[in-house]
């Protein structure tokens, strides 16, 4: 197996595994970032979403052989004390319930006000696929509406 080498939350990164391995298991078992969560399996739920080169992409179907040379950003990079703008709204807003699905949430809702920094309700009902066994869609929305505003 030849060396992957990626950026991840800003740290240049060479994993040893099959290319087909499945980006999410590497940010979890082999780098230890747990923060990215198994939901489906499957791309559909969002729980495993990350930044690729900015971009929020589902990892679990993801091989890491794709990401060769990009940059990765994970939920442990977007703030070192969740100062990052999206995370204190989600705080503030108090969006988890169960919390599972949050950090994909987060993640997707990053990658959305950093295309549109003033979206719509119908722009966040569009954009954030992600789904919430909890339920929280309202105070997911409030929260996007609360971080767009510089809260």
């Amino acid at each position: 197996m030849p060396p992957i080498s990626f950026t991840v939350n800003g740290k240049s990164e060479t994993v040893n595994v099959a290319p087909d391995t499945p980006l999410l298991w590497v940010l979890r078992d082999t780098l230890g970032l747990t923060g990215t969560k198994f939901g489906c399996g499957i791309a559909q739920c969002g729980a495993c979403t990350v930044h690729l080169d900015g971009t929020a992409t589902r990892t679990c179907v993801l091989p890491v052989s794709a990401v060769a040379g990009k940059r990765v950003t994970t939920i442990e990079g977007l703030s070192k004390n969740r100062s990052h703008p999206v995370q204190r709204a989600w705080i503030e807003e108090d969006v988890p319930q169960c919390g599972y699905c949050q950090s994909g949430q987060i993640m997707a809702a990053v990658a959305l006000l950093a295309k549109n920094p003033h979206p719509s309700d119908a722009d966040i009902d569009t954009a954030m696929t992600n789904i919430c066994r909890c339920g929280t869609y309202q105070r997911i929305r409030a929260a996007i509406h609360r971080a767009a505003q510089g809260a």
